[in-house]
């Protein structure tokens, strides 16, 4: 599985250790930068409790980690 753009996913410590705290986060597009196999630099956006956009970021993360978020529940269900 290959995040596309517009997905949106819970990062959390199983994607990479720096997500102790949850986040939502809506992929603008995966980067194509060599990496190690199973992860992935991904550009998007933080999204706050009611999925607005609050921060842009790129992250680095392990992609089977990443739980993604049924378009329904995207906005701010941070508990899975």
């Amino acid at each position: 599985m290959r995040p596309h753009a517009g997905e949106v996913f819970r990062v959390t410590r199983q994607a990479s250790v720096q997500f102790a705290a949850p986040i939502l986060f809506r992929v603008i597009r995966p980067h194509d930068w060599p990496t190690y196999q199973g992860w992935i630099w991904l550009d998007g956006y933080q999204l706050d409790a009611t999925g607005d956009a609050v921060e842009r970021r790129s992250i680095f993360v392990r992609i089977a980690g990443l739980q993604p978020v049924p378009p329904r529940r995207a906005q701010g269900d941070l508990r899975g």
